[in-house]
C-alpha cells in the first residue's frame, strides 16, 4: 500500500472538512461562501495531490472508481480508512478551536425536507460530482482543467443542495462533524452515507457502460 497516497488522502479530506464544514460552523459565511470554501479546497488539492493519490478525499468517489475498475479493492480500503480519519480529525479540531462550536457544520435536513427527499438530493448531486470526475480526471479529456471542473461542480451542487441537506455528497464530510456536534440528527444520518454511495455507483455505471472511450485502456 502506497504511504504517499494515504497521506495525501488523509490531509486532503481533513482540509475539506476543516475548511468547508468550518466555514459553515463559524456562521459568518453565507451559502456562496460555504460553497466556495468546499469547492476551492477541491481545486487546490486536485492540483497539489492529484498526481499522488488522485485526490478522491471522499469515500463515495473512491467507491465509484472501484466500481469502474480504476482502483484496486485493497487500495480502496486504505483510502476509506484515512478519509474517515481525516474527517474525524477535522471534527476534533473544529470542536477544539471554535469559540462557539455549535453544530460544527454538520449535515442535517432543513425543516420540511423529508428523509426520502434528502436521499434523492444526495444521490443526484453526488452523481453530478462523480460524473464530472470520470469525464475529466479519469478520462483525461480535460487536461489541466480537470481540478477546476470538479471544484466548480461541487460549488454548484452545494449552491443547490445546501439549503436542503447542507449538501454533504461525502460520507467523511458527514461523519467527522457529526461525532462532535450538539445535535447531529442520527436518525437521518444513514441518507448521507447511502445517498452519495448510490450516486457514485450510478455515475460509475454510466461511465463504463456508455460514456467511456472504448478505445481507452
Amino acid at each position: 500500500m502506497n504511504t504517499k497516497n494515504l497521506v495525501a488522502e488523509f490531509i486532503g479530506t481533513f482540509a475539506l472538512i476543516f475548511i468547508g464544514a468550518g466555514a459553515l460552523a463559524i456562521g459568518s459565511a453565507n451559502l456562496v461562501g460555504v460553497a466556495l470554501a468546499h469547492g476551492l479546497v477541491i481545486v487546490a488539492f486536485a492540483y497539489a495531490y492529484g498526481h499522488i493519490s488522485g485526490t478522491h478525499i471522499n469515500p463515495a468517489v473512491t467507491l465509484g472508481l472501484l466500481i469502474a475498475g480504476e482502483i484496486e479493492f485493497g487500495a480502496a480500503i486504505g483510502y476509506w480508512i484515512v478519509q474517515f480519519l481525516g474527517g474525524i480529525l477535522g471534527g476534533v479540531l473544529l470542536n477544539a478551536l471554535l469559540p462557539n462550536p455549535g453544530d460544527l457544520g454538520v449535515t442535517i435536513l432543513t425543516e420540511g425536507v423529508t428523509p426520502v427527499q434528502g436521499l434523492v438530493v444526495e444521490i443526484v448531486l453526488t452523481f453530478f460530482l462523480v460524473n464530472t470526475i470520470f469525464n475529466t480526471a479519469v478520462s483525461r479529456k480535460a487536461g489541466n482543467f480537470a481540478g477546476l471542473a470538479i471544484g466548480l461542480t461541487l460549488i454548484a451542487c452545494i449552491l443547490m443542495g445546501g439549503p436542503l441537506t447542507r449538501a454533504s455528497l461525502n460520507p467523511a464530510r458527514t461523519l467527522g462533524p457529526a461525532l462532535f456536534s450538539i445535535d447531529p440528527q442520527w436518525d437521518n444520518m444513514w441518507l448521507y452515507f447511502v445517498g452519495p454511495c448510490v450516486g457514485a455507483i450510478l455515475a460509475a455505471l454510466l461511465y463504463i457502460g456508455v460514456l467511456k472511450d472504448k478505445g481507452a485502456a
